[in-house]
């Protein structure tokens, strides 16, 4: 909203429902309502009144009861709120009737955090997914939705398909969701192509994942310079960006920034990004990005680690990189694990040991050792120069002697070389 050539934040209601027949994923508590408070800012707006309703179960009309919407209506009323935004996910029926009690658009959660991902995808791609994230979200509201249906552009909620194009039948809609669901396939045979040059090129995936806000970008940027815009704000990188890193002098990654993940992600979003996080799916290794001063980090971690058993693939080697750790008043409180690395992303603080870890975790144990090949066998100094640290090279009578750090797998696929023992 603009007035007098400033902009002006939309400001809203935020409301929670907690009821004792929820799962504990889906009801809403005094942090998920700051949480959510965090995404309304994300997208522009102001938050002027939080309010959690304890009850057994939603009240089947109106969600959370007349008498409490009566209370919300008056929070509209003195502050000029124009939007009632639910922590919980909403029917349209709900949403119908909340919009009739209260005379505003009501949103929910779902369709905050889309109108978030439509602000912030910059790709053709992106664009894409988001755009069938939100036509899978709206299909089955159209013929329930009120207000938030008949408002015109420019507000919370608005963005992504115009007012026309939701105005169509159901038909035409599904139609573009299948011409939506053709080109995302047509961008995963495309990745499935460069996944097979990767392989081909024995180049490992090492991918970021983490809750939204963590540090994800800002630790790409340390180690590959990718310069990713990286500010304090829920979502502030969409679209994945992938960058060459050399780990060590003996290997080289390609490490994968992905959308950062949140409790209650809409399912939507994670069907409509298949085509991103499947690489979560072939990555070699995964970077869990943790926010170390988080108040409630342990939460968050179990959101992020059933999503990572939902889309990677079994047994994934997983390094949990405690960011943020210059915050803390003891890091000596975090979990004790060679798995575990404290570190700041913003200074490079603990880097080099993430780098460490990651070598040690892709190769396993590296060999020092001295091999001699027979003339006749000279492609396998071929293979070492490629994929591993060749350190001397002497032809003799005998053969060629070869003075080299290998990997696991190269030291046992050619052990019977090996003159010397292990320095």
């Amino acid at each position: 909203m603009i007035q007098n050539d400033r902009v002006v934040s939309e400001k809203a209601v935020l409301v929670g429902l907690n009821a004792d027949c929820f799962k504990p994923e889906d009801t809403a508590t005094y942090e998920t309502l700051d949480e959510l408070e965090a995404l309304l800012e994300t997208a522009g707006g102001t938050c002027v009144a939080k309010v959690l309703q304890n009850r057994h179960t939603p009240d089947p009309h109106s969600f959370i009861g007349e008498g409490k919407a009566q209370e919300i209506c008056t929070l509209l009323e003195n502050s000029g709120a124009t939007l009632v935004i639910f922590d919980n996910d909403l029917s349209p029926s709900q949403i119908r009737a909340l919009e009739e009690l209260t005379g505003v658009t009501v949103l929910d959660r779902s369709a905050l955090i889309l109108d978030i991902f439509a602000q912030r995808a910059k790709t053709a791609e992106g664009r894409l997914q988001v755009e069938l994230a939100q036509y899978q979200y709206l299909l089955p509201k159209l013929s329930g939705m009120g207000k938030s249906m008949s408002r015109l552009g420019g507000g919370i909620g608005t963005r992504g398909p115009g007012e026309t194009k939701l105005e169509t039948d159901r038909r035409h809609i599904r139609e573009r969701i299948n011409r939506l669901q053709e080109e995302l396939n047509e961008v995963r045979k495309v990745r499935a192509v460069q996944r097979e040059r990767r392989i081909r090129n024995s180049v490992p995936v090492v991918a970021l994942v983490g809750y939204t806000n963590a540090g994800k970008s800002t630790l790409l940027n340390q180690l590959t310079d990718a310069g990713i815009p990286a500010n304090n704000r829920l979502f502030d990188t969409l679209d994945t960006t992938t960058r060459r890193l050399r780990v060590s002098d003996h290997l080289e990654v390609l490490l994968s920034d992905t959308v950062g993940f949140i409790a209650k992600l809409p399912h939507h979003l994670i069907e409509a990004f298949q085509a991103t996080l499947e690489e979560l799916q072939y990555a070699d290794l995964l970077l869990h990005v943790i926010d170390a001063s988080d108040s409630q980090r342990e939460a968050h971690i179990e959101v992020v680690d059933r999503l990572i058993d939902k889309l990677a693939k079994p047994g994934i080697p997983v390094l949990r990189c405690y960011n943020k750790a210059d915050l803390l008043e003891d890091v000596n409180n975090l979990p004790a694990s060679e798995k575990n690395i404290p570190m700041c992303a913003r200074n490079g603080v603990g880097l080099d040991e993430l780098l460490t870890r990651i070598e040690e975790t892709l190769l396993g144990k590296l060999h020092h050792v001295t091999m001699l090949l027979p003339y006749g066998e000279g492609g396998v100094l071929n293979i070492l120069h490629d994929q591993a640290q060749v350190l001397r090279v002497d032809y003799a009578a005998e053969g060629i002697e070869v003075e080299t750090v290998c990997t696991e797998e190269l030291y046992g696929r050619y052990r019977r070389f090996v003159k010397e023992p292990e320095q």
